[in-house]
Formats: structure tokens, C-alpha cells, sequence
């Protein structure tokens, strides 16, 4: 067992994303997973029904305890839901883990639809998370909300990730899943340019966690001493391999196969 990955995230009770998705992730690809609960919700392959969230001291608890006694190479985050709790985790990070690498995940909706991110928050994920991040994973509807632009096309997704950059990353990956081509084309923008990375589309309703999941194989990589474009390399392959295999659960967005090892 190789890589030592603090996820911060919120739990989703179908196992399919969030914290689940996570742990799974990081424990197939050999790493080792700890965790920071941000929220507990009601969930299921169709929608979340509800969300609990922690109070943000106890989210800074979990972290604490954690850094000071097992220590991580990465960090992950997921769903931080509030500027309250993204401001929180930034302080602990800076104060506790300052030069560990951190792949963020900018979650703002659900596979459903269902807002995970409040409005007023967008702002602290711009301002307080991103210029943290060593990579940042957003899907095309997360780079719209935080740059402001339309994305329509790959050359729009490679402008949306150097606007991301400019924000302070040091590696942006725009996941290009929700543009309607018949390959899926990510673009991962570093200070050295971008990179173009496709895969056959698979045509699968079996899609739920793949944000989680990507982030967090990316993280395994970046905890394993993997470069940033190897660690992106990789987990999109374990992705793309947990979607074909999917088992097919439940009566909405099912969840993939996270047991598929490469």
C-alpha cells in the first residue's frame, strides 16, 4: 500500500459517489484512504433527497487529528458545500499541510441535478480554494459557473482552463463528458500549454461518481509520486474501465464498477 490520500468530502449512503466512490478508488489503486466527512446526505441513483452538513469546526477536527497522526501525500476535496466550510478547510490546509499537493473537485450539482454547492459559495471556491490546488478538476457546467463563459466547443474548453489557471492552480483538467461528440475529449492546461486527451464515448446511463471518482484516482497518482499528466493518464483509464464494467445498480445514474483494477 503505497500513497496516503485525506479525502474531504461529503458521503453519498448509495455508495456511488462522495466518500464512498473515494475510498474505493484510492484502496483499488493500492493507496490509502482517509476522510474528513463535510456532509451526510440521503442518496440514491435518482436524486439526493436530503443533505445534513457537518458543522465546519468539526470538519477542521477531522482534519487535524488526521494530518497530525497518519499525515497524507494528497489531499482531495469534494463536495464542500459552504464558503463557511471552504474557508475552514483552506485554513487548516494552510496552517497543517501547507506543501501537501491538493487536487480540488469543484462540486456544485449532483448527477441529478441537485445543488451541492450554495450560491454564495462560488466566490470562496475562485478565491480561497483554487489558488491552492497543484490540479483542478472541473466538468464543463462547473467551468461555466466559475468562469462566467459558455463552453461549447474543446477550443472553448481550453480557454476556460487557462482562465482557470489564472487563478492560481498549478494544473487545470477540464472534462469535456457533457459536450455531444462521439469521442470524450479532456483538456488538461498547465504553464507549459494544453494537452489534449479522447476516449471512445461509451453511451451509459451508468455515469454517477465519475467527478469523485477521476479526482481521487488522480490523487492516489499525485500520492503515489506520479507527475500530474501520468496521474491524469491513469485515472482517466481506470475511469473509462469503470463505466464499461459497470453492474448496472439501481433505476438512475448507476454507479461504476470502482472494483475494476487496471
Amino acid at each position: 500500500m503505497k500513497g496516503r490520500v485525506l479525502i474531504i468530502a461529503g458521503s453519498d449512503s448509495g455508495g456511488g459517489a462522495g466518500i464512498q466512490a473515494d475510498i474505493k478508488t484510492v484502496t483499488v489503486l493500492g493507496g490509502y484512504a482517509a476522510t474528513a466527512i463535510t456532509a451526510l446526505t440521503a442518496q440514491d441513483t435518482r436524486d439526493v433527497h436530503a443533505v445534513f452538513p457537518i458543522p465546519p469546526a468539526f470538519v477542521a477536527r477531522q482534519m487535524e487529528v488526521v494530518l497530525a497522526d497518519i499525515g497524507a501525500d494528497c489531499i482531495k476535496t469534494g463536495m464542500l458545500h459552504s464558503a463557511a466550510v471552504i474557508a475552514t478547510v483552506v485554513e487548516v490546509l494552510t496552517r497543517t499541510a501547507p506543501g501537501t499537493p491538493l487536487v480540488v473537485d469543484p462540486v456544485t450539482v449532483a448527477k441529478g441535478g441537485a445543488p451541492l454547492l450554495e450560491p454564495n459559495a462560488i466566490d470562496a471556491v475562485r478565491g480561497l480554494l483554487l489558488p491552492r490546488a497543484t490540479v483542478a478538476t472541473p466538468n464543463i457546467p462547473e467551468a461555466e459557473l466559475l468562469t462566467g463563459g459558455r463552453i461549447g466547443s474543446v477550443a472553448a474548453m481550453e480557454a476556460a482552463g487557462r482562465a482557470l489557471l489564472a487563478l492560481g492552480p498549478k494544473a487545470v483538467l477540464v472534462k469535456g463528458g457533457h459536450l455531444d461528440l462521439p469521442t470524450v475529449v479532456d483538456v488538461l492546461v498547465t504553464a507549459d500549454g494544453a494537452i489534449h486527451m479522447e476516449n471512445p464515448r461509451i453511451h451509459s446511463t451508468n455515469t454517477h461518481g465519475t467527478g469523485c471518482t477521476l479526482a481521487s484516482a488522480i490523487a492516489t497518482g499525485l500520492a503515489q509520486g506520479m507527475n500530474v499528466r501520468d496521474a491524469v493518464v491513469r485515472a482517466r483509464g481506470y475511469v473509462w474501465e469503470a463505466i464499461r464494467t459497470a453492474p448496472g445498480l439501481g433505476k438512475g445514474h448507476g454507479p461504476l464498477n470502482h472494483a475494476r483494477s487496471l
